[in-house]
C-alpha cells in the first residue's frame, strides 16, 4: 500500500497523510482527501464559488497559517457533486503540481 504525505512548503505545515485510494484519492492532477487523514484544521472556506462541467459546483479555500499569513485558494470542496463520483464528496482538494505544495510518496 502506497501512502501519500502532503504539506504546504515554506511552513512546513502537514496539510495531509494517509493511504492513496479512497483515503486520498488521485484524480485529473488533484488529491482528493477524506476528512480523516486531514492533518489540519486550518482550511476555511472563502465562499468564491466556482463550476466545473461534470463535477458540478464548489467552493474555494483559504489555508490560514500560524503567523497569520492566509493562503487564497489553495484548496476547493465540492458542495454540490456529481453523484456519480462518490471520490469527490465534500472533500478537500488540493492540486499536486501547486509550487508550494509538497508530496511525498513512502
Amino acid at each position: 500500500m502506497t501512502n501519500v504525505r502532503i504539506s504546504y512548503g515554506s511552513s512546513g505545515t502537514v496539510l495531509a497523510d494517509g493511504p492513496l485510494g479512497w483515503g486520498i484519492t488521485p484524480f485529473e492532477g488533484s488529491f482528493y482527501i477524506r476528512r480523516k487523514f486531514l492533518k489540519t484544521n486550518r482550511f476555511r472556506m472563502n465562499y468564491i464559488p466556482g463550476l466545473c462541467p461534470y463535477k458540478f459546483l464548489y467552493v474555494w479555500m483559504d489555508l490560514h497559517l500560524d503567523e497569520g499569513r492566509r493562503v487564497r485558494n489553495l484548496a476547493w470542496m465540492y458542495w454540490l457533486p456529481n453523484p456519480l463520483l462518490p471520490f469527490i464528496w465534500f472533500r478537500v482538494a488540493l492540486p499536486r503540481e501547486h509550487p508550494e505544495i509538497t508530496v511525498e510518496e513512502y
